[in-house]
């Protein structure tokens, strides 16, 4: 919606006929802003402008692009198909109505008109795509409370909202930033909240474009899995595990970079623990509040292999590392005990640590006694790079010319 509660609604008219367009100006423009269009192509070019319409009352029978065609073309645009068009027309077949509404129009009001019924109709529509407005910006704020598989099954239908759990096999992550207490003590609390969000947003970004479903952040851990609402099957579901957790560890090589550039001398290092094994997942709690999460050993078992990971590293279970073992070199460690786990856990750490590297190589970072050198060889251009070879050499001559 363009409007609120405190201003007019813009109304687009649209008529080939001059004393139409006349009539319903007089009729609206004291309780609307009202536009015009003598043609259904000057309509189109007024609805995709960048100030389109609030509601369209359109005619049909107009020379070249009729009202249909109109119709048809902003229902086909996602920026334009949600502005509601009531067609008004001497059209009267029921035929002619049902083809309106089956484009999508809203109503369909037959002339000569009545300026009552015609007021009241274009206040009821307006009064009704403002509340739909205000519940979709209701939604979207809410929906970031959510993993987004949650949300849309509960909109669409596919999950009730009430305690219920299933058992299913998933592959859980659990992750940890190494020394966060005792790094976050020196840092003011403004630099701390940076941090922690630009991590969490990064990292988030990566878990949902590999389908991941983040079930919460707890301190500066975070608890992920794979597997439901929404599964490709568990072998696959392990593998997109795997691969966001090499996608997070890439992208960390890279925010250290940037952290260090802003100053802060001990960036985040993050550890990854996964397993694959049955859990209970679904709603927990109460009638009045419950959560959607995973509970069990299982999810245990992840959070032991993080804590025994090494900084930057990633370490799976048996039960993972037999499901992605095709895909992914991994080293078997020393067997763990982990407290409230009877037998000593299987590990293994993902090998290739190029994948972390290779990100690193991206960048060229010195820092020595009276001097701070950083080059970004990814978003170095053709032009930008010679001009650092320009920089690098006039930095040597003058090194040179000082010794």
């Amino acid at each position: 919606m363009t409007y609120s509660l405190n201003s007019k609604a813009t109304i687009l008219v649209v008529d080939d006929t001059p004393d139409n367009l006349s009539l319903m100006s007089g009729l609206l423009k004291d309780k609307y802003h009202v536009k015009v269009a003598c043609s259904g192509e000057k309509a189109i070019r007024i609805v995709q402008s960048g100030n389109p319409p609030d509601l369209i009352l359109l005619d049909i029978m107009m020379p070249e692009t009729d009202g249909y065609e109109v119709c048809r073309r902003l229902q086909q645009d996602l920026k334009t198909r949600d502005i509601p068009i009531i067609f008004l027309t001497a059209k009267s077949q029921p035929e002619d109505e049902a083809m309106g509404i089956g484009l999508g129009a809203v109503d369909y009001i037959i002339k000569p008109i009545s300026p009552p019924i015609l007021l009241a109709r274009v206040r009821n529509h307006l009064a009704l795509t403002e509340r739909t407005a205000i519940l979709k910006a209701l939604s979207e704020k809410l929906s970031k409370y959510f993993s987004p598989q949650v949300y849309q099954a509960i909109f669409e239908g596919a999950q009730d909202v009430k305690i219920q759990t299933k058992r299913k096999k998933l592959t859980i992550f659990f992750s940890d930033i190494k020394d966060f207490t005792e790094i976050t003590e020196g840092l003011q609390p403004e630099d701390l909240t940076y941090l922690l969000n630009n991590y969490f947003s990064e990292m988030s970004k990566i878990a949902l474009e590999h389908g991941a479903t983040i079930d919460k952040f707890i301190g500066d851990a975070m608890l992920i899995f794979f597997g439901d609402p929404q599964t490709l099957g568990v072998k696959e579901d392990a593998l997109q595990c795997v691969r966001m957790a090499v996608a997070m560890q890439r992208r960390m090589a890279y925010l250290q970079t940037i952290w260090r550039e802003k100053g802060y001398l001990r960036p985040f290092q993050m550890r990854i623990g996964i397993n694959s094994g049955f859990c209970d997942v679904g709603n927990f709690g109460s009638e009045y509040r419950m959560d959607y999460t995973i509970i069990g050993a299982q999810v245990n078992l992840a959070a032991r292999l993080e804590q025994a990971c090494e900084p930057d590293g990633i370490m799976l279970s048996y039960e993972t590392y037999a499901l992605v073992q095709d895909e992914f070199v991994c080293e078997e460690g020393a067997p763990i005990k982990a407290k409230g786990i009877a037998k000593e856990i299987r590990c293994f750490t993902l090998q290739g640590a190029p994948h972390v590297e290779g990100e690193r190589r991206k960048m060229f970072i010195r820092e020595r006694m009276g001097m701070r050198l950083l080059l970004n060889f990814e978003t170095l251009s053709p032009e930008s790079r010679q001009l650092a070879i320009e920089d690098l050499q006039d930095a040597v001559d003058r090194i040179r010319k000082q010794s």
